[in-house]
C-alpha cells in the first residue's frame, strides 16, 4: 500500500509523495520512477505493493536496477544481469538463448512471477517465465522483490516477483543508437526514439544481436555435436500514451522478441538443431484520478509465448489474458487498496494426450484482493488478503502481514508473514506425464530484516524461512500414462537463509556487495534442491577518472548438485568469476563501452554437461540525444 501521512511528514517527503501520487495517476508506473529521479527525490517502488511507495517505507527486500545498470551489461540475456543481484541464482544449457532457470531465494524457476509493463509472462508447459526470450535491450528499469507476494499477484509468486519496465517517451525528443562487436562473432545493433508534449508521448525501439557462440555441451556428453552453438535475436517494442486531461490517461504498449538458438540434441544425428522462441506482450490501460484521494487503474494485457524445436517436431504455445481493475484510496494516515482480476491461460501442446480437448487445455482464475496500509510516525503496517477462484481447483485464499519501525534516522526494522501458492501447469496435469489430481503448491514464509539508507550508503539484511508444501516433482511412476516418470505432489521444501547486501562511496570508489547464505532443501530427504548452492556472493567496485568510468566485479558461488539425489557424480563445483568493464565519454552525445566477462576464462557449469560462457570481450559505441 502507499503509505502517506500528509500531516506529519517533512516538506521534502510530502513533495516526494505528491510526485509519486500524481505520476501514478497520470503517467503510469515508469513515470513514477522518472519524475522522482529527475527531481532528485527519494525513489519509489511499485511492485512491492502495486502502488507507488517510497523506497524507505517498503516493507520487503527490494532491488531496483536502472538503465545505467542495464547498459553496463552490454550483451547477453536478462539473467546475466539478474544473477548479480542478492538472492538470485541461475542455470542455463549453454550460452544466451539456451534453456534457462532462475532461482530467487532458492525457489523453483516457476515460483517467481514475472511481469513486463504489467503483463504476466508465464509458461503453461514447464512453468515459469521464458527468461531466455526476454530482451535486455528494451528494458529501462527492473524491480526485484524477494519473498512471497501471492496476496498481490495470485498464483506463481512463492519466491518473489520480477517486474520489467520498458521505456516511455518524455517531453521533447530522445534518441539512442548503439553498435557493438565482440568475441565469437558477436555483432549487435540497437536504436530507440521517443518524445512527447503535455498530452502525447511515444517511444519505439528495436535491437538485433548475433553470435557464433561456443559448443554448448561438453565433449563427453552423449548429446555433444562438436560445433559452435550460436544464436540470433531480433526484438522490438513500442509505447503510446495520451493524457486526456489532468485526471485521465490512456496508454498502450507492445513488445516482441524472437530468438533462434542452436543446440546439441544427439551426436548420433549430427545436424544443426534449433530452438525457436517467440514472446509477444501487449497492454492497454486507463489511469484515472477521481478525486484528491482516489485513483484507479483499468488494465487489459496479453502475453503470447511459443517454443519450437527443429528439425525435431516439438511445439508448445502459451497464451495468457489478464484483466485487472485496481482502486487506491488514501485517507490521511490510512491507505486502502482493492483489485478485481481475471486471468485466462491457454496451452496448445501436442503432448497433452489426456486433456479434455486433446492437444490443448485452458483454465481461468478470478481474483479479488484487499489491502490496508497505515503509516503513523515511525511505524508502518501493511495487511493484504486475496481470494483466487480457479476454474479447476476452486477457491484459494492467501493473506499477509508486514510491519516496519523506523527506529533511527535512516534505519528501519521490518518483519513479515505471508502465504503463497502456485497452481499446477496444464502440462503437469494433462501430458503423458501428468495427473489431473495434482494439488496446488503452497507456502508459508516468515522473515525479518533491517535496512539502512542515507546519502550514498545503503545496507540491508533479511533472515527468511519459506516452507513449501505439496511441491510437484518429476519422479517415479504413478498413475500417469507414462510408465517411467510422473508429475507428483511428493516433496516438501524448506527455503531458509540470510541475504545481506549494501553499497557505499569510499572516496571516489563506489562499492557494492551481497552475500547469500541459504539452505534450500527437500524436507523429506534433507538434500539440497537441484542446481542451488549453499552460498553465493557478488562484490563490485567502480570509479570515475576524468572521462573514464572503470568497473570490476567478482561473482562467486559454492558447489551445487545437478539433481535432487545429491550424488558425487552430480556435483557441480563452485566457481568465482572476474568481470571488467569501462566506459569513455567522448563528448555529450557519444560514449565508448567496453566489457570483459569471465576475464580469467574460468571453466564451470551451472547445468551438468553444459558449457558456460568462456572469456568474452565486447566493445560498443553509443550515441544519445536528449532535448
Amino acid at each position: 500500500m502507499l503509505f502517506l501521512n500528509s500531516v506529519r511528514q517533512a516538506p521534502g517527503v510530502r513533495s516526494a509523495m505528491a510526485v509519486a501520487v500524481s505520476a501514478l495517476a497520470l503517467g503510469g508506473h515508469q513515470a513514477v520512477w522518472s519524475a522522482d529521479r529527475d527531481a532528485g527525490l527519494e525513489p519509489v517502488v511499485v511492485t512491492a505493493t502495486r502502488v507507488a511507495t517510497p523506497l524507505s517505507k517498503v516493507l520487503s527486500d527490494v532491488t531496483v536496477l536502472d538503465r545505467s545498470d542495464i547498459e553496463r551489461q552490454g550483451s547477453g540475456g536478462l539473467v546475466d544481469l539478474l544473477r548479480r543481484m542478492p538472492g538470485a541464482e541461475f542455470s542455463r544449457n549453454g550460452g544466451p538463448g539456451g534453456t534457462t532457470s532462475f532461482y530467487l531465494r532458492g525457489a523453483e524457476n516457476r515460483f517467481t512471477a514475472v511481469l513486463i509493463d504489467g503483463v504476466r509472462v508465464d509458461s503453461q508447459s514447464t512453468g515459469g517465465a521464458p527468461w531466455e526470450a526476454i530482451p535486455l535491450s528494451q528494458i529501462d528499469r527492473i524491480e526485484i522483490v524477494r519473498g512471497p507476494l501471492s496476496t498481490l499477484y495470485g498464483s506463481d509468486a512463492i519466491g518473489g516477483v520480477v517486474q520489467i519496465f520498458t521505456r516511455r517517451g518524455k517531453p521533447g525528443l530522445q534518441a539512442e543508437a548503439q553498435v557493438g562487436a565482440g568475441s565469437r562473432g558477436l555483432a549487435q545493433a540497437q536504436a530507440s526514439v521517443g518524445g512527447g508534449n503535455e498530452r502525447w508521448d511515444v517511444s519505439a525501439g528495436f535491437a538485433s544481436e548475433y553470435s557464433k557462440g561456443f559448443d554448448s555441451t561438453v565433449r563427453t556428453s552423449s548429446s555433444n555435436v562438436p560445433d559452435d552453438d550460436g544464436y540470433q535475436t531480433h526484438t522490438a517494442n513500442g509505447r503510446l500514451g495520451w493524457t486526456l486531461n489532468d485526471d485521465h490517461r490512456l496508454e498502450v504498449s507492445a513488445l516482441s522478441s524472437r530468438w533462434d538458438t542452436r543446440y546439441d540434441a544427439s551426436r548420433t544425428r549430427p545436424v544443426d538443431d534449433h530452438s525457436l522462441r517467440e514472446l509477444d506482450t501487449t497492454a492497454a490501460n486507463w489511469q484515472a484520478r477521481w478525486s484528491r484521494l482516489w485513483n484507479s487503474r483499468l488494465q487489459l494485457t496479453q502475453s503470447d509465448e511459443r517454443y519450437e524445436t527443429r528439425p525435431s517436431p516439438y511445439q508448445t504455445h502459451t497464451k495468457i489474458n489478464t484483466y485487472s481493475w485496481q482502486h487506491d484510496v488514501v485517507l490521511g494516515v490510512h491507505a486502502l487498496h482493492a483489485v478485481l482480476e481475471r486471468r485466462e491461460d491457454k496451452l496448445v501442446n501436442s503432448s497433452l494426450v489426456a486433456s479434455p480437448s486433446r492437444g490443448s487445455g485452458d483454465r481461468s482464475l478470478d481474483s479479488f484482493g484487499l489491502g490496508y496500509g497505515l503509516d503513523v510516525g515511525a511505524f508502518s503496517l501493511q495487511l493484504n488478503a486475496r481470494q483466487d477462484d480457479d476454474s479447476e481447483f476452486g477457491r484459494h485464499g492467501t493473506g499477509s502481514a508486514a510491519a516496519g519501525w523506523r527506529f533511527a534516522q535512516g534505519w528501519q526494522w521490518r518483519a513479515a508473514l505471508g502465504q503463497a501458492f502456485r497452481v499446477p501447469t496444464l502440462y503437469q496435469r494433462f501430458s503423458q506425464y501428468g495427473q489431473a489430481s495434482l494439488r496446488p503448491e503452497t507456502s508459508l514464509n516468515h522473515e525479518t530484516g533491517i535496512d539502512y539508507r542515507k546519502g550514498d550508503t545503503s545496507f540491508g539484511a533479511t533472515l527468511y524461512r519459506n516452507e513449501v508444501e505439496d511441491m510437484i516433482t518429476f519422479s517415479t511412476p504413478g498413475v500417469c500414462i507414462d510408465t517411467r516418470n510422473c508429475y507428483r505432489n511428493t516433496a516438501q521444501a524448506l527455503l531458509k537463509g540470510l541475504t545481506v547486501h549494501g553499497e557505499t562511496l569510499l572516496g571516489k570508489v563506489r562499492l557494492s556487495a551481497s552475500v547469500d547464505l541459504q539452505s534450500p532443501k527437500d524436507v523429506n530427504t534433507d538434500k539440497l534442491l537441484a542446481r542451488r548452492a549453499r552460498q553465493h556472493a557478488t562484490v563490485r567496485a567502480d570509479t570515475d577518472l576524468g572521462a573514464w568510468t572503470l568497473g570490476a566485479e567478482v561473482l562467486a558461488s559454492g558447489y551445487r548438485y545437478n539433481a535432487a539425489a545429491n550424488t558425487a557424480a552430480q556435483k557441480l563445483g563452485g566457481y568465482a568469476l572476474l568481470n571488467l568493464d569501462a566506459q569513455y565519454q567522448i563528448n555529450k552525445a557519444w560514449r565508448l563501452l567496453m566489457k570483459l566477462d569471465n576475464a580469467l576464462d574460468k571453466d564451470y557449469q551451472t547445468a551438468q554437461n553444459f558449457n558456460s560462457q568462456p572469456v568474452t570481450a565486447f566493445v560498443g559505441l553509443r550515441w544519445t540525444l536528449d532535448r
